[in-house]
């Protein structure tokens, strides 16, 4: 997911300072993560909150329509001030805003492994062991994905810095070298 935009980043740390005021931060919480995981798999959605065609009161009764009682109290009438003022397109970006202030405000590092073929249990535990090491007292989130296209080897990515193992890397270096040439005729 690309960046979310600054005015975002405000509208979530305003969302986060309410939540926590009110004590309902850790619900706050769940409710973007579901706002933001509805918006990841359903492209009309984000269409239908950024089109200008379609007006604010049917903006807001689809949301009301998708997250009901999904939701607590709070995140509803957020939602709703955000189309009453017509921000409702920055909804999804308001979401992975908040997600990524809360684990920032809790203490969790994302350590995201891609591999060819599913972690076993010990491949896992080193990863995590890793993560520590690297963010002693932090909490870590393991996101496991799969890509086949990688042939073998893992990649790790734990907050802003990646390791690269991947057997298709590596190809790829073995590539680039070979493209040089370092192969001079006698003349």
């Amino acid at each position: 997911m690309k960046n979310p935009a600054p005015v975002a980043y405000r509208y979530a740390r305003s969302l986060m300072d309410m939540a926590r005021e009110k004590g309902q931060l850790d619900a706050m919480q769940g409710d973007m993560r579901l706002l933001a995981s509805t918006c990841a798999e359903n492209r009309e959605l984000v269409v239908i909150l950024k089109s200008p065609v379609v007006k604010s009161d049917a903006k807001d009764r689809i949301l009301k329509g998708i997250f009901g009682d999904k939701v607590g109290p709070i995140t509803r009438s957020y939602m709703g001030i955000l189309v009453r003022k017509g921000r409702e397109s920055l909804l999804p970006d308001v979401a992975a805003a908040f997600n990524e202030l809360f684990k920032v405000d809790q203490n969790i590092v994302t350590a995201v492994v891609t591999s060819a073929v599913a972690l076993n249990a010990d491949t896992r535990a080193q990863v995590i062991a890793l993560a520590m090491k690297q963010h002693p007292g932090k909490t870590i989130d393991l996101k496991e994905k799969v890509d086949p296209a990688l042939i073998g080897g893992v990649s790790i990515r734990i907050g802003d810095e990646q390791y690269d193992g991947t057997v298709s890397r590596r190809l790829a270096d073995l590539r680039r070298e070979f493209s040089k040439n370092p192969y001079i005729p006698a003349i």
